[in-house]
C-alpha cells in the first residue's frame, strides 16, 4: 500500500511505499521508498499519512528494478603477493554506484 509521508530531505510530502519499521525511544521510524523520486528515506510516525481517493490511483514515477544477472565485482587486492584481481563482491560499491548513476543521467 502507498502511504504519504513527509521527507525531511526534500522539505515536502511524497509517496511512499513502507519497507521496515523499528521501535526507537520516542516513538516509531519507518524505512520508506520514495515512489515518485526513487530514494530511500526513513521517517517517524508521525509523519505519515493514509492516501486519499484519486491520488491512491495514480502510477508511480520510480520502479524499483535490478539489472538481469549483473552482479556486483570488486578489486581483491593481496598484499602478500603484490596482486589485484577483480571478484564477486556481496554488494555494489559506491564508486561503481555513481559511475553507474552517471551513466543514465
Amino acid at each position: 500500500q502507498v502511504y504519504v509521508v513527509f521527507s525531511e530531505e526534500l522539505k515536502c510530502w511524497c509517496r511512499a511505499l513502507v519497507e521496515s519499521v523499528w521501535c526507537q525511544t520516542d516513538g516509531y521510524q519507518l524505512g520508506c521508498f520514495l515512489v515518485d523520486y526513487a530514494k530511500y528515506c526513513s521517517v517517524t510516525s508521525e509523519n505519515i499519512r493514509v492516501l486519499a481517493g484519486a491520488f491512491a490511483k495514480i502510477p508511480p514515477r520510480a520502479k524499483k528494478c535490478r539489472l538481469y544477472c549483473t552482479k556486483p565485482l570488486t578489486l581483491h587486492i593481496d598484499y602478500c603477493e603484490n596482486t589485484a584481481k577483480i571478484g564477486p563482491a556481496k554488494r555494489w560499491d559506491t564508486a561503481a554506484i555513481q559511475h553507474f548513476r552517471k551513466l543514465l543521467e
